[in-house]
């Protein structure tokens, strides 16, 4: 069988037969392959669900179930207009189960296509505005989900603890033999190492909860209009219970910083001011209504720890001989360690004025 019949025989599994159906590769995502599918019906979006990363895939398609029908119902309570553009609708298989098996051992689920739909890559100050709304609402809608917490569906994500631990594993073990080079780094991480697990201690004495989280706060993971209004968010294979701080850090290391994830001129990176208050702005319009005062108090240090824990995830896979990341020369994963202890000085810097833009933007 080609690769054409091999899709149209998955995608069947879920719709009618069609013979006219066409099926064509959809984006570049880094995990999930994905395709468009057109038939006489509907238009869809196919993927292969990555189930190297994703390793159950049950309860991954479940939380997204639970997630989608809980907002579903939150708009038809407020009687939004074009349901189905602003919240994703997983199609089942035709015997009811929201995910496809191949004999294979791949994965695949259907979703619906959202017509008139852009997404944007680069990020402005008022784009970073809609973005905050965008997951503000998000996590605003998911903040009195029913029923027992998410599945995990990568357990100890944005936990700061374990990737300690894993660092320091690899620090001892030195299997690359890197460690001589880069000593003066790993005393910078260790300096801030009782600061970053605060979140851990403050949940442990039950005074920051954990909340419904996306775990993946990209401007490129929310779906805009013609008019560049938000429609809704998507990629919810990581939205699992977690610290909102987090998610809001997520945001501002990747959507606020001045230069390139793996800027070899360090001068080109720092915290782009205009875009943190778009965000937190935009954010605190929706969110500021169901956190805590002790969550808010606390976002802008998200941005820092963020920073902090993907330095020590690119520091760590550099120490351990590339292990885990994609590299595209000798030193990548050192030239991304250093751009994001870069960024993170910046955010140290930059702190009192980033907290003031919080406080007062959680006023508004």
């Amino acid at each position: 069988m080609n690769d054409s019949d091999r899709l149209k025989s998955i995608v069947f599994q879920f719709i009618n037969h069609d013979d006219k159906v066409e099926i064509k590769p959809l984006g570049k995502g880094h995990i999930n392959d994905s395709y468009k599918v057109a038939s006489k019906e509907n238009e869809y979006v196919l993927q292969r669900i990555n189930h190297h990363i994703f390793r159950n895939v049950s309860e991954l398609q479940q939380n997204i179930s639970r997630v989608t029908s809980h907002i579903r119902a939150k708009l038809e309570a407020r009687g939004a207009s074009e349901i189905d553009r602003k919240v994703l609708t997983l199609i089942p298989t035709h015997d009811g189960a929201l995910y496809y098996k191949e004999d294979s051992g791949d994965y695949w689920r259907l979703m619906d296509y959202i017509k008139e739909s852009k997404s944007y890559d680069e990020i402005n100050p008022e784009l970073a505005y809609r973005a905050g709304m965008a997951f503000g609402e998000f996590q605003k809608m998911l903040s009195d989900l029913p029923g027992d917490p998410l599945f995990e569906t990568i357990p100890d994500f944005h936990n700061m603890e374990v990737r300690l631990d894993s660092f320091r594993a690899s620090v001892k073990a030195n299997k690359a033999g890197r460690l001589n080079e880069v000593k003066e780094l790993v005393k910078e991480i260790e300096d801030r190492a009782e600061e970053m697990c605060k979140p851990e201690k403050m949940y442990r004495e039950g005074i920051l909860p954990k909340r419904t989280n996306h775990c993946d706060t990209k401007v490129n993971n929310i779906l805009f209009d013609e008019n560049d209004q938000v429609l809704c968010v998507v990629d919810l294979d990581t939205v699992m219970p977690g610290y909102v701080l987090s998610d809001f850090g997520d945001f501002i290391r990747t959507g606020a910083n001045t230069g390139a994830e793996d800027d070899k001129n360090l001068d080109n990176i720092s915290v782009d001011l205009a875009i943190f208050e778009g965000y937190a702005s935009g954010y605190l319009k929706n969110a500021a209504s169901f956190l805590t005062g002790l969550e808010t108090e606390h976002l802008a240090f998200g941005a820092k720890l963020l920073t902090y824990m993907q330095m020590v995830r690119f520091f760590t896979d550099y120490i351990d001989g590339d292990t885990y990341y994609k590299i595209a020369y000798p030193d990548h994963n050192l030239v991304r360690t250093k751009a994001q202890f870069k960024l993170l000085q910046s955010l140290e810097e930059n702190f009192d004025q980033l907290q003031r833009i919080v406080l007062k933007s959680a006023r508004n």
